[in-house]
């Protein structure tokens, strides 16, 4: 690829691009814009400066007691059940699914619900608990929730070096920033509601193959842990865990899903990926009692599927959408209170 003479005009200016920059540019990422100015120049351009987050490689730290433990956590993440599952080695406290088969190549991949942000963050306030969260309590709340588990022992190797291991990805994070590519990438809301029928049809031609037309996955040939997961039933998340919100089930999907696919080779369209999520979650699955979750219901999410809530919206609207009206309303309360 050649690089327009401009590019290195700005690129002398700014002093900010490095080379993992060049390098996410030439591998063809979509770029951020924004303005550059030379303060001893009358010179002014639209330059591109932050390149997508990178995971960095544990197996590049220095060989040491760090090391192993990066490297364990890594191997907890990327195979929880084998470890932790239904006959885990270790212990037998989660429901058979492997973390990364919520974060994806076991929280590295962009925008693949990846812990890039995490290290720079926490510990933070949450809403939802009404406190201030440890690693630790975002760890476990995983375990409860998305592996309809119970909580790993904060003192414990797992949790250590899971901790580690999360900590370790994002090191390279400033304090109180998420970078380019972490978590999940933003998907527009419809301006319906999302319909669990027209889901269905996504899910059977483009889901089914994977995770079964019942939805129960295929486990992996040693019996431990799903080679797809399940995406409902008793050895699925519950209804408490992040995936259950209708925004990230289909954040997740849209740049995901079907396997394979990224954000730059998406498959499914916006009205797909928000209809096979309200396909999904309106299926069976495990019931959690969080009795002491939000404790100040204004601060629940647009999408938070169970009430009570301080707006005039429905649960159903909660659930499905359409969330623009309760995002508007949700908007001018938080003017009101400005």
């Amino acid at each position: 690829m050649k690089l327009p003479d401009s590019f290195w005009v700005i690129l002398g200016l700014t002093g900010l691009v490095g080379l993992g920059f060049i390098e996410n540019l030439l591998a063809g990422h979509t770029p951020v814009e924004v303005s550059v100015q030379n303060p001893t120049s009358n010179f002014s351009a639209e330059a591109v400066v932050e390149a997508l987050w990178q995971a960095p490689n544990p197996e590049f730290l220095p060989d040491g007691a760090h090391k192993k433990q990066v490297l364990y956590g890594k191997e907890l993440v990327a195979h929880t059940a084998e470890y932790l599952g239904p006959e885990g080695k270790v212990a037998s406290i989660s429901n058979g699914m492997n973390c990364q088969n919520c974060h994806l190549d076991a929280g590295t991949k962009v925008f693949g619900n990846n812990y890039a942000s995490v290290a720079a963050n926490y510990p933070r306030f949450r809403p939802r608990s009404g406190t201030v969260e440890t690693v630790y309590k975002r760890i476990n709340d995983c375990f409860e929730r998305s592996l309809n588990g119970q909580a790993l022992d904060t003192n414990g190797k797992e949790m250590k070096a899971i901790a580690a291991y999360i900590l370790f990805l994002g090191e390279g994070v400033k304090a109180g920033t998420t970078p380019r590519g972490a978590g999940l990438k933003e998907l527009p809301v419809l301006d319906r509601a999302a319909d669990p029928l027209a889901g269905k049809a996504v899910y059977l031609a483009q889901c089914a193959a994977c995770h079964q037309e019942n939805g129960q996955g295929i486990l992996a040939e040693s019996g431990k842990g799903y080679t797809y997961p399940p995406l409902w039933g008793e050895h699925a998340y519950n209804d408490k865990a992040g995936l259950y919100r209708l925004s990230n089930f289909a954040r997740f999907v849209k740049n995901n899903m079907p396997l394979g696919i990224s954000h730059e080779t998406t498959v499914l369209t916006d009205a797909e990926a928000w209809d096979v999520a309200a396909f999904v979650n309106s299926q069976p699955r495990p019931n959690k009692s969080t009795p002491h979750d939000w404790p100040d219901i204004s601060k629940k999410p647009f999408d938070h599927p169970f009430g009570p809530y301080s707006d005039g919206f429905s649960e159903q609207q909660h659930k499905y959408g359409p969330f623009k009206p309760i995002q508007q309303a949700q908007k001018a309360a938080k003017k009101i209170l400005s």
